[in-house]
């Protein structure tokens, strides 16, 4: 396997950027998902990866090889696409082992490579069938089978799951994450489903307008948004978002909104001008004692949770809370902001301001 090292990677179709000077390192060994909207960029920075685009400028190293001006056949890349790409001509065994009958190996070599990618992907059973009768996800497996018989230094996948149905999606994530621990294998894997992204991987690039957003694991891309984009882009529902004027000096952990004094994380950047007051739904709770008040729009129940969506003077609230919390609607409540959570955001720049979130102390506010 190997480590890929991602330095100022470009890429210009005529006039068009379609990614702008990204930088990341991909571990040996690590499942890392590129996410991101259609047309942020993602699937051009897997193809320029693969060797299947060639960059505009930057750097691409694999296995501490420049490999960026190298055309995909001399990478060691093995690619899954979201179609599946396979000959319909040909059964399973002989899907998953044309790539190595195409490099010229020997008969006993590509039948112990074809049995052992298909006892991994647990479809010996099904190797002397045609793939046309197949179902989509045994379709995926076979695709999956035969990147994995050639034994590649990395996997790139560009939204493998996407042609599957809902159950089908959520069935081949968890085994393709199983897959990737049993196999140790090094995964750069596109997608535009956060949900798809954040089950599986191990840290995540967010991409928009062809830009890096941010760069981390699920968690620090989901407690410590770096952009509005990013706050909104993750989760569901995605974090609330409250306008305000005010200011807001370094090193203090208040600011007034809808005429209360809510306590935030100490900031460590002065900011003044329009800023963003940013709270994830888990993070709002219902106190009457609170000086910031909502009114109750509507109540959507999830079996043992609910979110509850109310209006207030900064704009909408989305609370998520217990189902067995008495709810009605038109009923006006106090809320309080989990501080130590909250983060704000420049409203012009769209970037969160440097604080000490999740660090020490911050009460309710």
């Amino acid at each position: 396997m190997a480590e890929i090292v991602i330095r100022d990677l470009r890429k210009d179709f005529g006039g068009f950027n379609a990614v702008k000077a990204s930088s990341f390192t991909i571990a040996d060994g690590e499942f890392f998902m590129l996410l991101g909207p259609s047309g942020c960029g993602k699937t051009t920075t897997l193809r320029m990866i693969a060797g299947l685009e060639m960059p505009t400028s930057g750097e691409i190293w694999i296995d501490g090889e420049e490999v960026s001006r190298k055309p995909a056949r001399q990478r060691d890349i093995a690619f899954v696409f979201q179609m599946f790409a396979l000959y319909p001509h040909l059964n399973v065994r002989a899907n998953i082992a044309y790539p190595l009958v195409s490099q010229g190996l020997g008969r006993a070599e590509v039948a112990a490579r074809v049995a052992e990618a298909a006892a991994i992907l647990g479809i010996e059973a099904m190797l002397e069938r045609p793939v046309g009768g197949l179902s989509g996800g045994d379709r995926q497996r076979v695709a999956l089978g035969r990147a994995i018989v050639r034994r590649p230094k990395a996997f790139m996948m560009d939204e493998p799951l996407g042609a599957l149905d809902a159950e089908f999606r959520e069935r081949m994530a968890g085994e393709l994450r199983a897959l990737h621990d049993r196999m140790g294998a090094t995964t750069v894997y596109v997608t535009h489903d956060q949900l798809e992204a954040m089950q599986m991987g191990d840290r995540i690039v967010v991409m928009n307008h062809g830009v890096v957003e941010q760069f981390g694991t699920p968690q620090e891309i989901y407690d410590k948004p770096a952009t509005l984009f990013v706050a909104e882009f993750i989760g569901s529902p995605p974090m609330n978002f409250l306008p305000f004027e005010g200011r807001v000096a370094a090193g203090g952990d208040r600011v007034r909104l809808g005429g209360a004094d809510l306590a935030v994380p100490c900031q460590h950047e002065a900011a003044a001008g329009r800023l963003v007051f940013g709270v994830r739904p888990e993070h709002v709770t219902f106190d009457d004692a609170a000086p910031f008040r909502g009114r109750i729009e509507a109540v959507e129940y999830l079996g043992t949770t609910q979110i509850v969506t109310l209006s207030s003077a900064h704009g909408t609230i989305r609370a998520r809370s217990a189902a067995s919390l008495p709810a009605r609607v038109g009923e006006a409540v106090g809320l309080r902001f989990a501080a130590p959570c909250v983060t704000l955001f420049d409203e012009a720049t769209g970037r969160a301001l440097r604080s000490a979130l999740h660090g020490e102390g911050g009460a309710h506010g």
